[in-house]
């Protein structure tokens, strides 16, 4: 199944571009947390302070619940979630207390007659 989550920075340049540094060597006990939940494939698009998440899972193993429980039962997810909530920053439809927030589809080429 494919994700679309969305989700801001911060509008300042000096911290974008250290977003962008951790992001080009994440944590490998992330992308570690990441294959064991069932994510297959994940990209993160930057326009501006607005970042878009494709995430692709495998749909007999990704449980959203259950990767959000393993993160809190973890201390170093959450020392990563910690660093990077610093950088970023919730949409303003994100419902407090949330950071990703999965956007609605509204066209699909592959639905199309």
């Amino acid at each position: 199944m494919r994700h679309c989550l969305m989700l801001d920075l911060q509008d300042d340049p000096a911290l974008i571009a250290q977003y962008e540094a951790h992001h080009r060597a994440v944590w490998p006990e992330v992308s570690r947390h990441l294959r064991e939940q069932g994510v297959t494939g994940m990209q993160i698009f930057r326009l501006g302070t607005r970042l878009c998440m494709v995430m692709e899972t495998d749909d007999a193993r990704f449980d959203a619940n259950r990767m959000a429980q393993r993160e809190a039962e973890d201390p170093k997810l959450q020392a990563w979630e910690t660093l990077m909530w610093r950088f970023q920053a919730p949409t303003p439809w994100t419902p407090a207390g949330r950071k990703w927030i999965e956007a609605t589809c509204i066209f699909d080429l592959a639905q199309q007659g």
